[in-house]
């Protein structure tokens, strides 16, 4: 008995074509260390250094971090070494990966692209706190980075912007404001982390990149949410009573008429 075999669709191999000549420049970029601030200055580093995209960063607990940018190979390539170099100079470098020509399932499944970070924006509305130096501090356990927060808040003109976990006991204050105004406070949180428990990292990043800043965690209190519009409530228009006007009553007066002044009429 002959098998019947389906004929295959000449569209399916141009679709295939089309699809890997859309991806064969592209690359995925992915550093991870073991600490929040570090993996920021990363990814500051990797953003000025080369043409690349911040798609996001990914905590996968016990203190682990991973910043993932998208771009073509060769300024992938680039941003991964810079970032790399930071990484080993904070001591902080856990791992490292380049993926040329990734395929789109794998890329949907990672945190925002730059094309979601519009919709985001939209959403959660303009932080006041956009366009500032940005200084991170990160201790091992909760007390100490409160401790260093008010520090910080209490010795320069800095405001806080919100407050990181990543697991191993790692919490890290993020706190902004201007260059100087940063680096006064981090050196005041720094004295008072260490005061009352570890003091784990410390990162200034003195002009926040617009791509970073969409990754970047912001506390509700700090976010412009666009007002309702006032809703127009139909408004009962009370109806003029109509007054009744009374008419003066008439009087009638009888005249008698006689039978011939009828008749002559």
């Amino acid at each position: 008995m002959s098998k019947l075999q389906v004929p295959k669709s000449a569209s399916a191999p141009r679709q295939q074509d089309r699809s890997r000549r859309q991806f064969s420049d592209s690359a995925l970029g992915l550093v991870s260390t073991q600490s929040f601030p570090a993996i920021v200055g990363i990814a500051d580093q990797m953003l000025k250094s080369a043409e690349v995209i911040m798609v996001g960063y990914e905590k996968i607990g016990s203190g682990h971090c991973t910043a993932i940018v998208r771009g073509t190979v060769a300024d992938v390539r680039l941003a991964v070494e810079e970032g790399v170099k930071v990484a080993e100079q904070f001591g902080q470098l856990v791992s490292k990966l380049v993926i040329p020509r990734p395929m789109p399932n794998l890329e949907a499944i990672f945190p925002i692209g730059s094309h979601l970070v519009e919709i985001a924006q939209q959403q959660r509305g303009y932080s006041r706190l956009s366009n500032r130096s940005i200084g991170l501090l990160e201790t091992r356990g909760f007390p100490a980075m409160v401790g260093a927060a008010d520090a910080m808040l209490k010795s320069a003109d800095v405001q806080l912007a919100s407050y990181e976990t990543i697991g191993a006991g790692l919490c890290t204050a993020i706190i902004r404001g201007s260059v100087a105004n940063v680096s006064v406070a981090i050196e005041a949180g720094m004295h008072e982390a260490e005061k009352i428990g570890e003091l784990h990292s410390v990162m200034i990043v003195p002009r926040l990149l617009e791509d970073l800043e969409h990754t970047l965690p912001v506390a509700n209190c700090w976010l412009e949410k666009p007002e309702p519009l006032p809703v127009l409530l139909p408004t009962t228009v009370k109806e003029r009573q109509r007054e009744l006007v009374e008419l003066p009553e008439l009087e009638v007066k009888r005249v008698p008429i006689s039978i011939e002044e009828v008749e002559e009429f």
